[in-house]
């Protein structure tokens, strides 16, 4: 037992180092191609022979004190993969192989859509940060229930929803009525993202009256289903006060089950990147270390407002295992990564996991 420990451990090591010396390579491409290449190489490495069992072993790390059970799913870690990462639900299995607890596809609209021309994805090395606006491309949500049917998912799969740019807003809960229904029987639990700062006017469904109505016709669907899926809302980091206490009491009120804080932010406070490359790269939701402090309020705030009452999923700025931890500590059942995912590698959800137990 201690030689496989030791040879386990000696493995992580050299994959470790081995990111290390791969991601400036990596980075040389843009940041939307190095995406492409790793879901493009995840999805494949799925069909090779003892490769996911190599990635289980190497990648994962399972203790009961890691449990959760949250929303009523009894989730084998807090750690999750964030919505914008597995778009298209491709790569869901080789995700969970890499130790997430539980994985956000999506955002998924119901027509296909290209999303904004490109360039539109910039990596802030000196911030460890993203800008995007990708605009929500992706394939359409008849797609991702293939791609979901084609390989069983042995992973939690949250269902990341919105509509399509162009569905103007005050038809926009249809377009939310059939993700929903389409997805409902493939995924666990699902998120509505009215707060992505990438797709036009998209922000403007906050809106307590617009969000309503989404809300209603979303709720009215489930009540006629057999089986109950959670329903949460991604909140945008930057809501007024005022704005966060309205969208906090309509969750509480509307039959929502939980939060997820939280979305990019627009802002471009604290920078360490030069002015004339941000003022070059333009507008787009930042992600990402600078997040970090943005979130860890938000999160405060919502705990203490609903008295720890409110499931909340952490997300934004988990760089470190300690960022994670402080992310729970401040009143978040479950967190997300993403971004530093990206910059610290394969083996970041395995340390977040060894630190938090």
């Amino acid at each position: 037992m201690n030689t496989l420990r030791a040879i386990s451990i000696f493995a992580q090591s050299i994959l470790y180092y081995m990111y290390r010396l791969l991601r400036p390579l990596l980075f040389l491409f843009s940041a939307e191609t190095a995406h492409k290449f790793t879901i493009k190489l995840l999805s494949i490495a799925r069909f090779v022979p003892f490769v996911p069992l190599l990635m289980r072993k190497f990648f994962c790390y399972n203790h009961p004190s890691l449990r959760r059970e949250v929303l009523g799913i009894d989730f084998p870690n807090p750690v999750g993969l964030a919505a914008g990462m597995d778009k298209n639900a491709v790569a869901y299995n080789p995700m969970a192989d890499l130790g997430f607890g539980f994985v956000e596809i999506g955002s998924v609209t119901p027509k296909p859509q290209l999303g904004n021309p490109k360039p539109r994805c910039f990596r802030l090395v000196k911030d460890k940060a993203i800008i995007n606006r990708m605009g929500i491309n992706n394939v359409g949500v008849k797609q991702v229930v293939r791609n979901l049917q084609r390989c069983h998912p042995r992973v939690i799969i949250g269902g990341n929803i919105s509509k399509n740019a162009t569905t103007p807003n005050d038809m926009a809960y249809r377009d939310f009525e059939k993700a929903f229904a389409q997805l409902y029987d493939y995924v666990d639990y699902f998120v509505i993202n009215v707060s992505c700062p990438n797709v036009r006017d998209l922000r403007n469904l906050q809106a307590v009256d617009s969000l309503s109505t989404i809300i209603k016709h979303l709720t009215e669907i489930r009540r006629y289903c057999d089986v109950y899926r959670p329903i949460l809302l991604k909140l945008s980091p930057d809501l007024i006060p005022a704005m966060l206490d309205q969208m906090i009491e309509l969750v509480m009120l509307s039959g929502l089950d939980g939060v997820v804080a939280c979305n990019s932010t627009t802002s471009r406070e604290d920078l360490t990147t030069d002015k004339e490359k941000l003022a070059a790269i333009g507008e787009g939701g930042l992600s990402g270390a600078p997040m970090k402090e943005k979130a860890l309020r938000v999160i405060r705030y919502i705990h203490e407002k609903t008295n720890g009452n409110l499931p909340i999923i952490g997300v934004g700025g988990i760089m470190t295992p300690q960022d994670a931890k402080e992310m729970l500590e401040a009143g978040a059942s479950l967190v997300q990564v993403y971004t530093g995912f990206i910059y610290q590698g394969p083996t970041f959800i395995r340390k977040i996991l060894k630190y938090i137990k």
